[in-house]
C-alpha cells in the first residue's frame, strides 16, 4: 500500500459545526474500493515552552516504570515505549470527561489534562530536533533518525466536536483520516497498518490483527515511533565473543558480548550499578542499570527513582562487556490500564467521551501496543506504536569493570527531557532473526 498521503488537519468552518471534506479529499488506498479521506484544518499546531517538556517526561517515566511492572511478565524479557502509550492515550484524553477523565489523569500523572495541554507537545517537538547528521568520536558523519507521528482514523459520518479536533491539530499535529468502520471495517484496519508500517520502515507491519476492528469501531488514536541512531563510540566487531551470562535461576548461557574501554557515564549504588551509552550527538543514551536483586530493585524503581540514578551518573573510564539483545513485544493493554486505575474508560455503560462526540456514546476497546528494539555494535533501530481503539456502545573511580553479565533493565532516554522512549528487561539476551 502506498503512503496515505501528506499531513493535514482537520478545519472548522465555525465553532459549531466541522464540516468535513472527505468526498473531494478521498485517496483510493488500493486494497479495497474503500478510501481513506484525509481532512483540511486551519488549526495550527501550537508553539512549545522548553520547560514542559521536562514535566511532561516526568509524567510520561512515572507512567513507564508502572507499565513495565504490569505489562510484561515477571522475569521475562521485554520492551515497550511510553512515550507511545502515553502519547495515544493523551489523544483519547482530550475528548474525555468526567470520573473517565478523572481515571485517566491519574494512571498518566496529569499529563494530558487541559491545564497541562502543552505539555506533550512539547515533548514532542523537543524530540523532534534530535535527528540530525553529527560526527561519532572517529569523526565520521553519522546519522540519527528518531520520528514520531500521531494519525487519528475516525468514522466519516460522525459529528466530532470542533474543540476535540482543534486539540488533536494544536496538541498533536494531527490530522484526522476518515475511513468507514461502518460498512468495510477490514479496509480501515488495513489502512491503520499500513500507516504504521511506513511510519516505522516496515518493523511493525501488522499492529492491529485480523477481527480487531468491526463496524462497531468509531476512532482509532494511532501513535508511531521510529529510532536508528548510531553510538558516539561504535564497539569493535573483532572484539565481539561469546560469553557466560547468568539467568534469573542461576544457570547460565554463552551470549555474543561485545567489548570496550571508554569515558562513559558511570554510578553505583546499594545493589545496583549503572552506565550511560550515549548515541552520537549526545542528545540520546542508553541508560543500563543491572541490580543484585532484579526482582527487588524493579519492585520499588520509579520515575523519581530513576532520575535520582540518571543524576548520579559520572564520566569514569569503564571497561565494559554488554551482551548483542533483540527484543519485541506485543500486547493488549486494556486489562493492565484498568487495572492501573482506568477501568470507566473501557466499559461501556461508564465511559464519557463525550468531549469527542456527543453523537454516540464511546468507550475504549482495546489499547494495542507493539515494540521492537535491536541493539548492536553500531547502535540501536527500535520502533513501536499504539493503537487506542474507541467502539460505540556512587563515588566516580579511576577505572571501572562493568560487565552486563546477568539480568538486567535498560532506558534508552532523552537526555535533554530525560523522557524515556524506549524501557525494557533483558533475563536472557537474544538476537532477533
Amino acid at each position: 500500500m502506498q503512503p496515505l498521503g501528506a499531513e493535514y488537519r482537520l478545519a472548522v468552518v465555525n465553532r459549531q459545526l466541522a464540516v468535513l471534506v472527505a468526498l473531494a479529499l478521498s485517496i483510493v488506498t488500493g486494497c479495497s474500493s474503500s478510501s481513506v479521506g484525509v481532512a483540511l484544518a486551519a488549526v495550527p499546531r501550537a508553539s512549545a515552552d522548553p520547560g514542559e517538556a521536562v514535566l511532561a517526561a516526568r509524567a510520561v517515566n512515572a507512567f513507564g516504570f508502572d507499565l513495565l511492572r504490569t505489562a510484561i511478565p515477571a522475569g521475562k524479557n521485554g520492551v515497550l515505549s511510553p512515550t507511545s502509550v502515553a502519547l495515544a492515550l493523551a489523544m483519547a484524553r482530550a475528548g474525555a470527561r468526567g470520573q473517565t477523565a478523572t481515571q485517566m489523569d491519574a494512571v498518566l500523572r496529569d499529563l494530558a489534562t487541559d491545564p497541562h495541554a502543552g505539555w506533550l507537545n512539547a515533548l514532542e517537538q523537543a524530540l523532534a530536533m534530535r535527528s540530525g547528521t553529527f560526527k561519532d568520536s572517529a569523526g565520521k558523519d553519522t546519522n540519527v533518525t528518531l520520528r514520531i507521528a500521531n494519525a487519528p482514523f475516525a468514522q466519516r459520518d460522525l459529528g466530532f466536536a470542533p474543540a476535540y479536533l482543534d486539540a488533536l491539530a494544536s496538541r498533536y499535529g494531527a490530522g484526522v483520516r476518515l475511513v468507514d468502520y461502518k460498512t468495510d471495517p477490514e479496509a480501515a484496519r488495513i489502512a491503520v497498518n499500513a500507516w504504521v508500517k511506513d511510519q516505522t520502515e516496515q518493523r511493525i507491519p501488522e499492529l492491529i490483527a485480523k477481527g480487531a476492528v468491526d463496524n462497531l469501531t468509531r476512532l482509532i488514536l494511532v501513535n508511531a515511533i521510529y529510532l536508528k541512531a548510531a553510538w558516539r563510540t561504535a564497539f569493535l566487531e573483532s572484539s565481539t565473543a561469546p560469553a557466560s551470562f547468568v539467568r534469573l535461576d542461576g544457570s547460565t548461557i554463552d551470549v555474543p558480548t561485545m567489548q570496550e574501554t571508554a569515558d562513559l557515564s558511570y554510578a553505583a549504588g546499594p545493589g545496583w550499578k549503572a552506565v550511560e551509552l550515549p548515541y552520537v550527538g549526545d542528545s540520546l543514551a542508553m541508560t543500563v542499570i543491572v541490580p543484585d536483586d532484579l526482582a527487588k530493585f524493579e519492585a520499588t524503581l520509579d520515575g523519581p527513582g530513576f532520575e535520582a540514578i540518571a543524576a548520579a551518573l559520572k564520566p569514569t573510564s569503564v571497561r565494559l562487556s554488554f551482551p548483542k539483545f533483540g527484543l519485541e513485544t506485543m500486547a493488549d493493554l486494556g486489562d493492565i490500564l484498568k487495572a492501573l486505575g482506568m477501568p470507566d474508560a473501557f466499559d461501556p455503560n461508564r465511559a464519557d467521551f463525550g468531549g469527542i462526540t456527543t453523537a454516540e456514546q464511546l468507550y475504549i476497546s482495546a489499547v494495542i501496543h507493539q515494540a521492537n528494539l535491536d541493539v548492536d555494535e553500531q547502535g540501536t533501530e527500535a520502533s513501536a506504536a499504539t493503537a487506542v481503539v474507541l467502539g460505540t456502545t556512587s563515588m566516580p573511580v579511576d577505572q571501572v569493570i562493568f560487565q552486563v553479565d546477568h539480568p538486567f533493565l535498560f532506558a534508552l532516554r532523552d537526555t535533554k527531557t530525560g523522557a524515556i522512549l524506549f524501557l525494557g528487561r533483558v533475563t536472557e539476551p537474544t538476537v532477533r532473526a
